[in-house]
């Protein structure tokens, strides 16, 4: 496992988009004020690209009365 590179603050300002360069191919970077790490830079997670609403349109029916509880499951929950 390769160890996390770590960078002054000067060298971070210095050297930014190498180290967004580093952190866009998955390494992890530690920012440092004093010899001290104060910070963190770690890649992003991939974000889910959504097509449209729900995966299986058409193939769910949501029955009218799908909101009404039948009495008996009502009652156990003192809702009526």
């Amino acid at each position: 496992m390769e160890a996390v590179r770590q960078y002054n603050v000067h060298e971070a300002k210095t050297h930014f988009s190498r180290i967004l360069e580093q952190v866009a191919t998955g390494e992890e970077v530690i920012i440092s004020k004093a010899g001290e790490p104060v910070a963190g830079v770690v890649p992003l997670r991939a974000r889910v690209k959504r097509t449209g609403r729900g995966s299986l349109p058409e193939r769910i029916h949501i029955h009218d009365d799908f909101d009404e509880l039948p009495d008996d499951v009502a009652d156990a929950f003192g809702m009526r």
